[in-house]
Parts: C-alpha cells; sequence; structure tokens
C-alpha cells in the first residue's frame, strides 16, 4: 500500500490506470469490438502477458472501466429518488447524469454509442435496473408512452452529445446546452435561484 501511494505521488502512473486510459481511448476511435487486448499493449509498449496480469478479457477491462461511472450513476439515482416530487426527481436525475456524462464524456461515449460495449453491459446484473430506474425518474414527468420516449431521448442525446469527438464545446457550456435541452424535451422548468 505506502508503495502504491509513493508510486502515485511521484506522478509514475500505474499500468491498470494506464490500461485503463489506452483502452478508452481505442474503444472511442476503434470501438469495444475492433479493439483487443493486444492494440492495447502495443499502444502502451507492453507485452500481451502483461496486461492480463490486471485484465483477462476485454470484458473484464471494459467493465473496469465503466464501473466508477456506473458506482456514481446509482449515487445519483439513489439521491434523485430522495426528492418529494416527480419534477423535482427529474430535475435533479437530469442535471446531475449531464454532470456525470460531461465529467466522463469518453467513457459515456462508448457506452451509449458502441453495441458491443452495450450489449455487454446489459449482460452485467444489476444496469438493467439502473437504466430503468433513471427512465422512470424522468418518465414520470409526463404519464404514459410519451414520458418514457421524452425520457429515452434526453439519457440517449445527453450520452451521444457529451461523445468528446462529436461536440467541441468546453465542459462548462456543454453542461449547460445538455441540460436545457433536456429540460425543453422533458417539459421541465428551471428551478428557481434562491434569494
Amino acid at each position: 500500500m505506502a508503495v502504491k501511494a509513493a508510486q502515485k505521488a511521484s506522478g509514475v502512473p500505474q499500468t491498470r490506470e494506464r490500461l485503463i486510459d489506452v483502452a478508452v481511448r481505442l474503444f472511442t476511435q476503434r470501438s469495444f469490438a475492433g479493439t483487443s487486448l493486444q492494440m492495447i499493449a502495443d499502444e502502451l509498449g507492453i507485452t500481451k502477458a502483461a496486461v492480463y496480469h490486471h485484465f483477462r478479457t476485454r470484458e473484464e477491462l471494459l467493465t473496469a472501466v465503466v464501473e466508477p461511472v456506473l458506482r456514481q450513476l446509482r449515487d445519483v439515482i439513489e439521491s434523485a429518488e430522495t426528492k418529494r416530487t416527480p419534477h423535482a426527481r427529474a430535475e435533479h436525475m437530469l442535471t446531475q447524469y449531464a454532470v456525470l456524462a460531461v465529467e466522463h464524456r469518453a467513457v459515456v461515449a462508448v457506452f451509449a454509442t458502441d453495441a458491443g460495449a452495450i450489449e455487454m453491459l446489459r449482460a452485467q446484473p444489476g444496469t438493467r435496473d439502473l437504466i430503468n430506474r433513471q427512465l422512470n425518474l424522468l418518465a414520470d414527468v409526463t404519464p404514459g408512452s410519451a414520458g418514457r420516449v421524452n425520457a429515452t431521448m434526453v439519457l440517449a442525446g445527453i450520452a451521444a452529445a457529451a461523445g468528446p469527438a462529436l461536440i467541441r464545446l468546453d465542459d462548462d457550456a456543454l453542461l449547460r446546452h445538455l441540460v436545457e435541452a433536456g429540460r425543453r424535451t422533458l417539459g421541465l422548468r428551471a428551478p428557481r435561484r434562491s434569494a
């Protein structure tokens, strides 16, 4: 533990973290299905065996890439579910999901637009439940199928628009546009600012 802390403090990136960073970049450029562990090893100038020391499969690597984001998403959903009204729950879900998407632009783009990554994520326990819970939080603003369509458009639209290759805006401007577009789609008014 002390060695790991010393390596981090000295600025030497950990191999595992470097693998994750390169994987995100290659998944974004080539897709999940189009990226092999050998490509990741080549990009880092290490052997495939060194990659296997940390990750036995691409699926394990993808899980390591998205798990921190999914943990944050769980926290956002749980916090939104505590709000009193459907509008307050939807506002919280919308704004915090947009913050998460902007903060993790490349990762969110991978699991929003890459069919192979989406399929793998849906197979993970609990992921389907997370997706349904966030959809429900946004859909409850408008009854019926229209609410579900609006919620799906907002979640997919935020994820796609947050991708770094599509829209080159600074984080603050992108976040503002995502939240405003989400509010319009869901029929939410911006919350009043307290004096």
